[in-house]
């Protein structure tokens, strides 16, 4: 795990605030569409900077109400979801990094704990301060429709990674538990 600067301290998520660049990241990751559109086959109808509640085919947005309704769901839905199951402190660049994780698969996927018996989820590790594994599970989310691991995941989740571990998107990870 990274070193903190003498600046730099964990702090409980629920005082954490999103930056803007948390948005800007979504938007410039998710790309802009005025029209309803499947991503992948088997996906669900997506619009504007990714959004899919009660989006149908069919329908039209413009880029600022996109934007609006972007940063209305990342505060609204997706962080509020990381406030509400993660229990320890974390770093902003920590919680930047979840948030933008639960956005892309959903909070119920984030906040999923492991069965009793069965290996920790990330929500798992996050609250049990094992935060570099947390940091580094980041990268199993490379799954879209059907199991299949799609490219555009894996970059997207190495860069979540990245700022999870404080380090800037393309900066190389440990290969080693712990760092």
């Amino acid at each position: 795990m990274i070193k903190p600067s003498t600046t730099q301290v964990r702090s409980a998520v629920a005082v954490l605030v999103l930056a803007a660049s948390t948005v800007v990241g979504l938007a410039v990751h998710e790309g802009y569409r005025d029209e309803a559109y499947i991503p992948v086959p088997g996906d669900v109808p997506t619009i504007g900077f990714g959004t899919t509640g009660g989006v149908k085919m069919g329908d039209r947005t413009t880029p600022v109400r996109s934007l609006v309704r972007l940063l209305d769901e990342v505060e609204g839905v997706y962080a509020a979801g990381v406030k509400r199951c993660v229990t320890v402190p974390l770093y902003q660049h920590e919680y930047e990094a979840f948030v933008r994780l639960a956005y892309s698969v959903g909070v119920p996927t984030f906040c999923r704990k492991a069965r009793p018996g069965k290996s920790p989820n990330l929500i798992d590790l996050i609250n049990a301060e094992r935060y570099a594994e947390a940091c580094a599970r980041i990268e199993a989310f490379k799954y879209g429709p059907g199991r299949k691991v799609l490219p555009g995941l894996v970059k997207r989740r190495a860069e979540e990674r990245a700022i999870c571990e404080g380090k800037k998107p393309g900066q190389q990870h440990a290969t080693h538990p712990g760092n």
